[in-house]
């Protein structure tokens, strides 16, 4: 019997570190405007929310044009009432495919990144 309840003891233990593991990076959980989504003019900004709190420093969103040319107007925010929520102001766009790539720096410090794609009619 006493075998048996070390086992769960092992099992629930593993569990509870992968949980914490799961949960220690930030991953976008809406983005605006959307994977793959077609706007009908230019965009004012960029806004992803993430299923963590961000490192506001080492957190950042960039958009770029089919020729690789950021089209950012300034540096990516977190918002202060929301450590979930970050977006970048755009500089006008013309017709054409854009890029969103994205790093986020999750408040424990792990990190991931990304990009999606979207077009301006």
């Amino acid at each position: 019997m006493k075998l048996h309840t070390t086992a769960r003891g092992a099992v629930a233990a593993v569990l509870i570190a992968v949980c914490q593991f799961v949960q220690a990076h930030a991953y976008p959980t809406h983005q605006a405007p959307g994977a793959g989504s077609t706007v009908p003019g230019s965009q004012k900004e960029v806004a992803i929310d993430f299923d963590d709190g961000l490192e506001p420093a080492f957190s950042s969103i960039t958009v770029t044009d089919a020729q690789g040319k950021a089209i950012t107007s300034g540096k990516a925010v977190a918002d202060p009432s929301n450590s979930k929520h970050m977006s970048v102001a755009l500089n006008p766009q013309t017709p054409g495919v854009y890029t969103v790539s994205w790093v986020a720096v999750a408040a424990d410090g792990h990190r991931t990144q990304g990009h999606y794609m979207f077009t301006v009619k």
